[in-house]
């Protein structure tokens, strides 16, 4: 494994909300619906089994005003659809009983939903791949593919390696080293989103017991800003969701305090600026290119790409690999040994 940083895990693996999602969002039968169902399930017990910290938190879905409440049972239906079992509808009562300092009409109960400390899931991941005589090369950056009739050989800023398969796997590079192999697949372009979260102050943290999500934003682009109690304790209020121009711009040019605090007080009117500090940021990588640049239809929730390069068969294409990527990742793994295991 060639890895362009100088330790795993440093992209958007760890630069997320850690949230062990259920699958309710996702178009029936489409890969990220298929992959978060399995990938919820796999997730629980591979953590349990290697000790990584998660807990099965459950999380609400809001409906602020009764105006909301046909929303709110579209995306329970799209959920059961999907699989999602479990699922309730609770009233104003049953929201306060769960969140004291939350304000909704109805929420969808969603009992799966959980969370992991992903940095912690990372690393699991890369000690197991090593025990299992992986060998992953840090601040390897790919530099130059060359494919030929039996192997691919890569240059990296590590030196120079050949195989008989290569999994693009590079998250927001992944059209670039699609480019770089001089595949079509670099069509599908990546056009990198950042999401920026704060954190509530400690004196605050008590706001919040748990999850709790707004419903989704019609234009795909995000879940909306929602709340997120961590593994530690700690309370983040996030993400955002704004196109940048560079895949690694997670700073400039950050929201202010403010703009959360009018966010956030939809469903916990309470909250004030001063509660909060700011957190972390990620960026993701998206298929779908802000309005102003697509042609026709709405693409804004495009699945993830899991192919076998058509002018490459040896080659295993990973692109649009965005949420719920984390809670897919043992999921969409399974589908990949099956496709590699067909190469090999």
């Amino acid at each position: 494994m060639l890895e362009a940083l100088p330790k795993v895990g440093m992209g958007a693996s760890t630069r997320n909300s850690g949230v062990i999602h259920a699958g309710l969002y996702y178009q029936p039968g489409s890969l990220k619906a298929r992959h978060c169902l399995r990938g919820n399930q796999l997730l629980y017990e591979f953590c349990a089994a290697h000790h990584v910290p998660h807990r099965r938190t459950g999380k609400i879905v809001v409906a602020s005003s009764e105006s909301e409440g046909p929303e709110l049972l579209a995306l329970l239906a799209r959920a059961r659809t999907n699989g999602v079992e479990g699922l309730q509808i609770i009233d104003r009562a049953a929201i306060r009983a769960r969140e004291p300092h939350v304000q909704g009409f109805q929420a969808m109960l969603v009992p799966s939903t959980g969370i992991v400390e992903s940095e912690e899931l990372v690393k699991a991941c890369a000690r197991i791949a090593t025990d299992r005589g992986a060998h992953i090369v840090t601040n390897a950056r790919v530099e130059k593919i060359s494919p030929g009739p039996q192997t691919i050989r890569i240059s990296s800023e590590a030196g120079e390696i050949a195989t008989r398969c290569l999994i693009n796997s590079a998250g927001l590079y992944a059209d670039e080293v699609a480019a770089m192999l001089g595949s079509n697949m670099a069509r599908h372009k990546i056009y990198p989103v950042r999401g920026e979260y704060c954190e509530l102050v400690k004196a605050k943290r008590g706001m919040i017991r748990g999850l709790v999500y707004p419903l989704p934003h019609n234009e795909g682009l995000r879940l909306g800003v929602h709340f997120t109690k961590t593994v530690t304790g700690s309370v983040w209020i996030g993400p955002t969701a704004r196109y940048v121009e560079s895949k690694s711009d997670y700073e400039r040019d950050r929201e202010p305090l403010e703009y959360f605090a009018k966010l956030a007080k939809v469903l916990l009117p309470e909250v004030e600026a001063a509660d909060m500090v700011p957190a972390h940021s990620g960026i993701r990588a998206k298929l779908a290119p802000p309005a102003h640049l697509r042609q026709t239809g709405d693409t804004s929730t495009a699945d993830f790409i899991i192919e076998r390069d058509p002018q490459f068969p040896q080659v295993v294409q990973l692109m649009g690999m965005e949420s719920p990527g984390l809670t897919s990742s043992l999921s969409i793994a399974e589908q990949v040994t099956q496709m590699v295991s067909e190469i090999l």
